[in-house]
């Protein structure tokens, strides 16, 4: 069967009781879309049949305005093809006027919360695949055929359920995938019912937030800490009350002096973004401890948990709490890739009902294809694979990172040890400022983040953020001399500016 083809023109205004004839008044309208740059050049029109089908005139009124139009230079026709927009224009088309600068006569009045969040938000940063970018997944090395074949089958599926609105909660077989995944792979005796489907761990953190905090509570938060959970509690309205982190992860003790009366705690314990500490043992009952005393709740974001590429993983928050004050959160855009969009949420029983309630409410769910591509990718044992790989090679991209900067750039930097996730932290030598070091670094291609960009309250030591999980030894090596480059140059700039000269 053929179908119609060409671009869609029902926006040709018609006044169907004025004086001026239809063929007129299309051929108008034609030549205004066709200047004014709506229709580009090369772009082909509708047939006569069509068009006059869907203006709902005559076709030879369609045919009489295209002649016109042919006869100006506007449209041209292609023998056996169909009529176009002239592609001569494109070379005589004025340039476009400049656009209208808008400027709001007054300011919009904004919900207390969006007003209470003003100049907190933190911009996010940003995620070019170059060095040394943080969070970003090893591309090169994702097995794009196996998830082309599980895709492609579930593209077959019958269309309303591909097509059709997905489940709000999420697709069972991947909430019972990774129900069975956590229980064997993270210790954490779950039920699939008590795992959610979100669009990422972003809209888990605005779930909970949501769900669980009214404007003014008070929220541990880790500091410094991962920029985008802090922005979903400010967006809520939350007071953060920001707890240091050292060696051992969130200090429990200082956050009981700061806000004993505290709702909600933020904790990423297997590896704290970004200063990459594990939360202890001993700091973990402490932490369950208190919020079962203050009947709070805690948020465990496990980002990155999956790669521990050294000894064995501590139990994670969830595995341990026998009292369920435990919000499990994961994501797929570490383990497998950003562009999917997809995360989880494994809730404690008792807010269940109200998750339930929620997402049916708002909702839209996540594209059901995705999810079954992704439950069929655990489910074959391709996920446990790839983890298993990018756990090797997460750990030569590691070694190739240390290995480099004690090379080339021990005179500058103090590299933190790491053996788990996708970034490390480095501090500063010789008094440099770590913002300085960060604009030089972009001036030559580098993404590399101060610690202060994580930061509620001014950190004690300058120092960066450096991602190493998404780019090859080779790359990593590549880059470093650039990095010695910018470290070189802000070290010029203080000795220009009258501090302490010191030698490369």
């Amino acid at each position: 069967m053929k179908w119609a083809e060409g671009v869609l023109l029902q926006a040709i205004p018609i006044d169907r009781s004025g004086d001026q004839p239809l063929a007129l008044q299309i051929s108008a309208g034609l030549r205004e879309m066709i200047l004014g740059g709506a229709l580009r050049p090369g772009e082909r029109l509708p047939a006569t049949r069509t068009l006059a089908q869907e203006l709902g005139v005559a076709r030879a009124t369609i045919v009489e305005s295209f002649e016109r139009l042919l006869a100006e230079g506007l449209l041209e026709t292609r023998v056996g093809s169909g009529t176009y927009v002239s592609a001569v224009l494109d070379a005589e088309r004025p340039s476009a006027p400049p656009p209208i600068e808008v400027v709001p006569t007054e300011r919009a009045r904004l919900a207390r919360s969006m007003t209470h969040a003003a100049g907190r938000f933190v911009a996010r940063l940003p995620h070019e695949p170059r060095p040394f970018t943080t969070a970003l997944p090893a591309y090169d090395a994702f097995p794009m055929a196996e998830w082309t074949r599980l895709a492609t089958r579930h593209w077959r599926n019958p269309r309303h359920m591909v097509l059709g609105y997905p489940d709000p909660c999420g697709y069972q077989p991947l909430r019972e995938a990774i129900a069975a995944h956590l229980r064997t792979n993270r210790g954490i005796r779950c039920d699939w019912r008590c795992v959610f489907i979100v669009a990422g761990a972003q809209q888990a953190f605005q779930l909970i937030a949501g769900t669980l905090i009214d404007p003014g509570d008070r929220v541990w938060f880790e500091d410094p800490g991962a920029i985008g959970a802090r922005n979903s509690l400010v967006m809520q309205g939350a007071d953060l009350v920001p707890i240091p982190v050292d060696d051992a992860g969130l200090c429990v003790e200082r956050g009981l002096e700061l806000a004993p009366d505290f709702a909600l705690a933020f904790v990423t314990p297997s590896h704290q973004q970004p200063l990459g500490a594990k939360l202890s043992l001993e700091r973990r009952f402490a932490l369950l401890k208190a919020v079962a005393t203050c009947g709070a709740f805690v948020i465990e974001d496990d980002w990155d948990g999956e790669f521990c590429f050294s000894g064995q993983p501590l139990p994670t928050l969830k595995g341990i709490d026998a009292a369920e004050r435990v919000l499990y959160v994961g994501t797929f855009s570490k383990s497998l890739f950003p562009a999917l969009r997809l995360g989880y949420l494994l809730a404690p029983t008792s807010l269940v009902p109200a998750f339930e309630s929620s997402l049916a409410a708002f909702s839209p769910g996540v594209p059901t294809a995705l999810q079954a591509t992704v439950a069929d990718f655990i489910a074959e044992g391709h996920f446990a694979t790839h983890v298993r790989r990018m756990r090797r090679l997460y750990a030569e991209r590691y070694q190739a990172l240390v290995t480099a900067i004690e090379t080339h750039l021990s005179d500058w930097l103090d590299i933190v040890p790491t053996t788990t996730g996708m970034h490390t932290v480095a501090f500063l030598k010789r008094d440099l400022k770590a913002e300085a070091v960060c604009a030089e670094a972009a001036k030559v291609g580098l993404t590399v983040a101060p610690i202060s960009r994580f930061c509620i309250v001014p950190y004690p030591r300058e120092g960066v953020v450096l991602g190493f999980s998404g780019f090859t030894p080779a790359q990593i090596a590549a880059a470093v001399p650039l990095l010695r480059g910018a470290l070189v140059a802000c070290e010029g700039q203080g000795r220009g500016a009258g501090g302490l000269a010191m030698s490369a």
